[in-house]
């Protein structure tokens, strides 16, 4: 179910993640999640939740002012 709209129409999707860490962007494209077919909201499930956070931590190591991550390749 949706938290923001309530609708029980969530499908399976790919969506692209974006994260501002101090002025630098990381953006995480092809990332598996479900969408709410009436609102747009997008949800991630616990195990892509985690990639992800490995996935960012990994990139603010390296400091670039943008890094652009396809999430099927690494995680």
């Amino acid at each position: 179910m949706c938290m923001y709209c309530k609708s029980y129409n969530l499908t399976e999707s790919i969506t692209i993640h974006v994260v501002d860490c101090n002025g630098c962007l990381i953006i995480i494209k092809n990332v598996p999640c479900e969408e709410c077919e009436q609102c747009g909201a997008k949800y991630y499930s616990d195990e892509t939740a985690c990639q992800l956070e490995k996935i960012v931590n990994t990139a603010k190591s390296l400091m670039q002012e943008i890094s652009v991550i396809n999430y099927t390749k690494v995680a």
